[in-house]
């Protein structure tokens, strides 16, 4: 059994943070939009804790992306010089 590359693990730990992150957003603050477009009074911790998540959700889905396009690079990177020697 391989071990498991440590982008992979990169990835898979960014996608968890996202989905919970997501997933915590969808639980506790379901309705809460930003401040400007609210047509009703919103609470000031919903809407804070909406901003941390979503802050979460895509500093999370960031890192996940960096990771991807590293590891494409480093891949093709292997395959020319394969394909060179």
């Amino acid at each position: 059994m391989r071990p498991i590359n440590v982008g992979w693990k990169i990835v898979f730990v960014a996608a968890a943070v996202f989905g919970l992150a997501f997933g915590a957003e969808r639980l506790f603050v379901p309705d809460v939009v930003p401040v400007g477009f609210a047509e009703e009074p919103q609470s000031l911790w919903s809407v804070q804790v909406a901003f941390v998540l979503r802050s979460v959700e895509l500093m999370a889905a960031g890192a996940g992306g960096i990771a991807l396009v590293l590891m494409f690079g480093a891949w093709a990177r292997s395959r020319l010089r394969r394909g060179a020697v």
